[in-house]
This record gives C-alpha cells, sequence and structure tokens, in this order.
C-alpha cells in the first residue's frame, strides 16, 4: 500500500530540521486508558490543544514501506504537556506500517477496509483525563487537559504509548510513528492540507471501488489519479475485472 508514501515524504519535509524529541515505544508507559469518553469539564482543565481558535488537526497514513515507518515510536516538537501554561495549537499525526493488506484474489475493497479499520482506531482511545473532541470533516481534533492528569504525570509520551498500544491491537499494523506538535511556529496550515489530500486519497480508492466510469476528462477526482503513484493504475485494474 504505497498510495500515501508521498504525502508521508511530505510530512517528513515540513519536520525536518524541526528540534523532534523521539522516544521507542514502551507499552508499560502507556498512560491509563478510560476505556470510555471521559467529561473534562472547563473548571477542571489546565489548559486546550487547538482551543482559543488556534489549529487543531490530526491525520493518518499508511504504507508499507519499512523505511517510512521503522520501528513503533513517539515523537513531539515544541512544549510538552506540562510545560503548558495555556490554550496551544495542536497536531496529531499518525503513520502506520501495515502488512500485506491486499486480496490474494484482487479484491481491493480488502484493502479499504482494513485502511478505515485502522482510522477508525482514533475513536476507541481515551487517555484518562485527556478529552479527545474529533471533527471527521475538518480533520480537527481539540483536546482537553485535566489538571489533575497532569499532576500524575501525563505526557505526550505516555498519550502516544497509549495510541499506539491501541493501534497495535490491529494485526494489519505493524509499525506506528505518532508524532504531535505544539510548537508556535509550527506549519499547521501545510500540514492541515496533508490532512486534506490524506482524506482525498481514502475518498478516491473508495469512488473507484465503487465503479466510477473511466471517462477521466469527466472525473472530479482526476487530479488525485494524476498526482498520487499507483492510483491510476488501481482505477484502470478495478474496472477492467
Amino acid at each position: 500500500m504505497e498510495l500515501y508514501n508521498e504525502l508521508i515524504r511530505e510530512t517528513e519535509r515540513l519536520l525536518e530540521g524541526k528540534p523532534l524529541q523521539s522516544w521507542d515505544y514502551d507499552s508499560s508507559a502507556a498512560w491509563l486508558d478510560a476505556g470510555a469518553s471521559e467529561l473534562v469539564l472547563g473548571r477542571d482543565a489546565a489548559f486546550e490543544l487547538g482551543g482559543s481558535g488556534k489549529p487543531a488537526l490530526h491525520y493518518t497514513c499508511v504504507t508499507t514501506s519499512s523505511d517510512l515507518v521503522d520501528r513503533d515510536q513517539v515523537l513531539l516538537w515544541g512544549p510538552d504537556l506540562r510545560e503548558l501554561r495555556t490554550d496551544a495549537p495542536y497536531a496529531r499525526i499518525a503513520l502506520l506500517r501495515v502488512g500485506d493488506i491486499e486480496s490474494d484474489d484482487g479484491d481491493d475493497t480488502v484493502a479499504y477496509n482494513a485502511i478505515k479499520d485502522m482510522e477508525f482506531v482514533k475513536y476507541h482511545v481515551f487517555p484518562k483525563g485527556y478529552m479527545l473532541r474529533i471533527s471527521t470533516e475538518d480533520n480537527r481534533e481539540q483536546v482537553r487537559v485535566s489538571r489533575k492528569a497532569l499532576g500524575e504525570g501525563m505526557s505526550f509520551y505516555r498519550v502516544g504509548c497509549d495510541f499506539i498500544r491501541c493501534y497495535r491491537k490491529n494485526p494489519n499494523v505493524l509499525g506506528v510513528k505518532l508524532i504531535f506538535i505544539t510548537a508556535p511556529d509550527g506549519p499547521y496550515e501545510a500540514l492541515a492540507a496533508c490532512g486534506r489530500r490524506s482524506v482525498e486519497i481514502t475518498r478516491t480508492l473508495c469512488t473507484i471501488l465503487d465503479g466510477l466510469p473511466m471517462d477521466c476528462s469527466a472525473c472530479h477526482l482526476k487530479p488525485i489519479c494524476d498526482e498520487v503513484e499507483g492510483m491510476r493504475e488501481l482505477h484502470f485494474g478495478h474496472n477492467g475485472r
């Protein structure tokens, strides 16, 4: 599954040369997961990631390349949770390395369903004291962080380990690079564009599987097929069956 590879490389280019902290995944370091959505009231919150109208985004990219995702890892650019004193911009990017998710009989719906299953993991991660509010329409992910959780030692590394633990429950996921960004000068607009492109790639794959006619000149998805390596071949291969 190489459809998202150039998008992953673009993400890496945006982060190149930045002062990234990094930690290898350790399941024993994972922050306690509440198991269900938890309400953090405003009076109990230390701050909001993406609050006060600041950027707040997330997106997921999938690859089979071990060069792009070589191990389970948490990365952070910007202040950690315990260093923040007020609302801050926020981005969370999940780069997932997968095994062979393509069907032996050429059924591309298998790969599409596998990708959606991995994307849906974000709706099943509930770090205690870390209330996520996710909007799928605009890739927005806003977080309210409780003062109590901060006092108990919450950090992006430990929250990231909770996310990775949940992603790794999916047998298709072989590696996770989870990136958090809170830097005031982060390239949030450019990252948001990457997020929109990730959604466009997945939607284009879905449309192809729904039997889109092969009249490329009349197709509004032509720019995606032209720019994403492998998408055009997938399109024609699917319709040629």
